[in-house]
C-alpha cells in the first residue's frame, strides 16, 4: 500500500451527518467516507453481522484503516449507501412516492436486499412503496385521486405524478417484491405502445422525465412484454364485456331497477338523499323503478355513447377497465336523477364490476 493513511483519507470526504467519533468501523463508497458503529450495523444487518464474526486478520496483516478503524469498501452507489446507513440509523424515511422520491426508495431497498437488513426494516420500505402501487382497490382509487389531482394542480399529465411503472416492475422483480406488480402492469397497459416505446419529451416514459440521477433499466424483459401485451388485450376485451353486461342486466328485469344491487357504489362524493335513505323497505327491499320505459330508453342510449366513446373512438379511458366502470355508474346516475332506485342500483352495479375486475388483474398479466 503507497502513501500514508492520511494521506489516503484526504482523498476522501467525510460524511457530515455519519462521522461518529467513537464510531468503529469506517464504510467507504466512493469518494464518501462514514464512520459507523459495528454494532448498529451487526444489530440491523445479518450481512454485517456474519462479517464481522469472522476471525479478524493480526496487527501484521490488517488492511488499510483510519483513525484505527478498519475501513470496508462498499462498490455501490454513493447516494444508495448513504440512504442505507440513514434507514440503518434512523430507519426509512421518504416523502410522497413521486419520482424522486422512487430513486431513493429503489436504490435503498436493493442494498436492504443485498446486506440482508432486518425484515421490519424491508417490509417497511415496501409499505410506502404500496401506497403507490397498492394491492387493493381502495388504495388504488387513493393513489389515482393523487394523480388528478397533481394534473389539477400543476397542468402535467398525470402520469408523470408517480414513478415509470417500467422501473417498478424491474424492481419488483429484482428483489421479490411480487405485490408491486399487478398495479404496476395494470398502470403500464393502460398506455399505448407508441407511448411506452416512442414517447415524445415530456411524456412520461421519455428519459428526460425521470431525474437524471436514476440508474433504474426502464426496458421490459421479453418474459414481462409478453405480459404486457396479455394483459393489454385482456383489459381492452374487459371493457367490451364491461359493457355488454350492462345492456344484458338491463333486460333482466323489466319492471324493477334494471341493475338490481344490494350494495352502495363507490360514488365518491356521494351521500345518499333522505328519500334515497328511505326508498329501502323494513326488510331492505330495494324500491322498484318508477319510471321503467324511461330507464330503459336512458340506460340503451347510454350503452350506446358508451360504445361509441370508449369502443369506436377509443377515447381517454379506453385502456382503463376500472375507469370505464367507475364513469358508467357515475354518469349513469347522473341519467337516472328522475328515478333514485335506478340511479342507486345502476352505481352498486359499477362499484361491485370494478371490484370483480381489480380482483382479475393478476390473471390478465399471468402473475399467478
Amino acid at each position: 500500500m503507497s502513501g500514508t493513511a492520511n494521506d489516503k483519507e484526504q482523498e476522501y470526504t467525510r460524511h457530515p451527518e455519519f462521522w461518529f467519533s467513537d464510531g468503529s468501523v469506517i464504510l467507504r463508497a466512493g469518494s464518501i467516507l462514514f464512520r459507523v458503529h459495528m454494532s448498529q450495523l451487526c444489530r440491523k444487518s445479518l450481512f454485517f453481522r456474519d462479517l464481522f464474526s469472522l476471525p479478524q486478520p493480526s496487527s501484521e496483516e490488517r488492511d488499510e484503516r483510519i483513525e484505527g478503524c478498519p475501513v470496508l469498501d462498499l462498490h455501490d452507489p454513493q447516494r444508495d449507501v448513504i440512504n442505507l446507513v440513514k434507514v440503518i440509523y434512523d430507519g426509512p424515511n421518504f416523502t410522497n412516492n413521486d419520482r424522486e422520491d422512487f430513486v431513493n426508495v429503489s436504490g435503498v431497498l436493493r442494498l436492504v436486499n443485498k446486506y440482508n437488513v432486518q425484515d421490519a426494516v424491508r417490509n417497511k420500505i415496501l409499505d410506502h412503496l404500496c401506497l403507490a402501487w397498492p394491492p387493493t382497490l381502495k388504495g388504488w382509487d387513493a393513489r389515482e385521486d393523487i394523480a388528478r389531482s397533481y394534473e389539477v394542480e400543476t397542468g402535467e399529465l398525470r402520469g408523470l405524478r408517480f414513478p415509470n411503472p417500467i422501473a417498478v416492475i424491474n424492481l419488483a422483480n429484482e428483489i421479490g417484491a411480487y405485490d408491486l406488480l399487478p398495479a404496476a402492469f395494470y398502470d403500464l397497459s393502460r398506455y399505448s405502445y407508441a407511448q411506452i416505446f416512442e414517447p415524445g419529451p415530456g411524456d412520461p416514459f421519455h428519459p428526460g422525465s425521470s431525474p437524471s440521477t436514476a440508474s433504474i433499466p426502464h426496458t421490459l424483459s421479453s418474459s414481462d412484454m409478453q405480459r404486457l401485451a396479455l394483459g393489454k388485450e385482456t383489459a381492452q376485451h374487459a371493457i367490451t364485456t364491461l359493457i355488454q353486461n350492462m345492456e344484458h342486466a338491463s333486460s333482466e328485469r323489466p319492471h324493477r331497477s334494471r341493475l338490481h344491487g344490494h350494495g352502495r357504489g363507490r360514488g365518491r362524493g356521494h351521500t345518499p338523499t333522505h328519500s334515497q335513505s328511505q326508498s329501502r323497505s323494513a326488510t331492505n327491499v330495494p324500491a322498484p323503478c318508477v319510471t321503467p320505459a324511461a330507464c330503459r330508453k336512458d340506460l340503451c342510449e347510454l350503452m350506446e355513447l358508451a360504445k361509441e366513446h370508449y369502443l369506436m373512438d377509443r377515447e381517454r379511458g379506453c385502456a382503463d377497465p376500472l375507469y370505464v366502470a367507475e364513469e358508467l355508474g357515475q354518469l349513469k346516475s347522473a341519467e337516472f336523477s328522475d328515478c333514485a332506485a335506478c340511479a342507486r342500483d345502476l352505481e352498486a352495479w359499477a362499484a361491485r364490476e370494478r371490484e370483480r375486475l381489480w380482483k382479475a388483474v393478476p390473471d390478465w398479466f399471468r402473475l399467478r
